[in-house]
């Protein structure tokens, strides 16, 4: 009997003609020696809400912490934790990398009182996210009203702002997020060092890994520290990370000098403040001239060229991927004539800002 339910979990996948479906099987798995009765209530409930695009390695990473700590060894019951995967209809949410996850539930199959928190998952881009407020606003005004906890995960604290659910409370985000975020809800406190954040009924953490940290954060705080790092080493994982953590990788260039990793990683965070390259020279701890003959080495241009390659890059990504105006993009990068911003994105990619939006595919047309 517990053979054949463990042969079910492993076997229970099924494939749609064009994209593998995971398939929720927990249920399915029989009762073993030594559980407690299924009907058992968990001393955490989660509720997750998986938006169209998501991504699956934070979704993946959070729903695996949960299963590791749920049961006495590794049978996948969900005995001190449950879950269910929430969707506005019946049918699969697709992820950002075309792997489709099925709905196991819909609003009007459940009562919000029976969970504990609410988990969204951010779309592919923040805008996306933005967007859905019409779509499930309401879901969650509704829930934070009942006193279910709200958590965004990666950009879905775009959702939450939008519906006016973040008011008041601080948040944690991914990095590449920071910049638009505060542009479009200045009045909301970004924790920028934190990969993520508890602030009363408001969780927010910043995606990729860092959800696993928030699920053993979470469940800590439930079911104790113990079960809560329980299948770390399953997981290949050294250890939980506290809410304040600087990403190693982030401050790490390969295949460059430690002045020149050093350099870029200045870029990224003073994109929008006026600074001279001589100024950033001094910040590295070198001259212009040193610095500019390393990245000529390196990249075959100065650190200024560098610079300014790095903000139009990153002006053409925030122009497919937000709606805000070029005033706004165009003080992202430290420019503060919106004029001059046009005349140097065209010079660097044959359009004008306003050409290269039309031309470029929208988040609706690719729903």
């Amino acid at each position: 009997m517990v053979i054949s339910g463990i042969v079910r979990y492993y076997l229970d996948i099924r494939f749609t003609d064009k994209t593998p479906v995971m398939v929720n099987t927990l249920s399915s798995v029989s009762s073993l020696p030594g559980e407690n009765t299924p009907n058992a209530k968990p001393e955490v409930r989660f509720l997750l809400l998986p938006l169209p695009d998501f991504a699956m390695l934070p979704f993946g990473g959070f729903i695996d912490k949960l299963r590791f700590s749920a049961d006495e060894e590794d049978y996948s019951q969900q005995r001190y934790c449950s879950w269910d995967i929430l969707g506005d209809k019946p049918g699969h949410v697709c992820s950002n990398s075309g792997v489709a996850v099925e709905i196991q539930v819909t609003p009007r199959d459940i009562r919000l009182t029976d969970y504990d928190y609410l988990v969204v998952f951010g779309s592919r881009t923040a805008r996306q996210s933005q967007m859905l407020a019409a779509k499930y606003g309401e879901l969650l005004r509704q829930a934070a009203g009942q006193g279910v906890t709200l958590v965004s995960v990666d950009n879905a604290s775009f959702l939450l702002a939008s519906a006016g659910l973040l008011k008041g409370y601080k948040v944690a985000l991914h990095w590449r997020h920071i910049k638009e975020f505060k542009e479009a809800f200045p009045s909301i406190d970004v924790r920028a060092e934190q990969i993520y954040c508890f602030d009363r009924k408001r969780i927010s953490c910043a995606g990729g890994g860092a959800a696993i940290d928030l699920a053993i954060e979470l469940l800590a705080r439930h079911c104790g520290r113990t079960r809560a790092i329980k299948g770390l080493a399953d997981m290949l994982v050294d250890e939980a990370r506290g809410e304040i953590h600087q990403v190693k990788s982030m401050h790490v260039e390969t295949d460059v000098s430690r002045h020149v990793g050093r350099a870029i990683n200045l870029m990224r965070g003073l994109m929008e403040v006026k600074t001279t390259t001589e100024e950033l020279a001094g910040l590295v701890g070198i001259s212009r001239r040193q610095l500019d003959r390393q990245f000529k080495t390196r990249f075959g241009m100065t650190t200024r060229e560098y610079w300014h390659e790095m903000k139009m890059q990153y002006a053409r990504w925030r122009l497919v991927n937000s709606n805000h105006s070029l005033i706004s993009l165009a003080a992202e990068v430290g420019i503060q004539d919106t004029s001059y911003f046009c005349r140097v994105f065209k010079k660097r990619f044959g359009c004008s800002p306003e050409t290269f939006r039309q031309l470029t595919p929208s988040d609706e047309s690719r729903e």
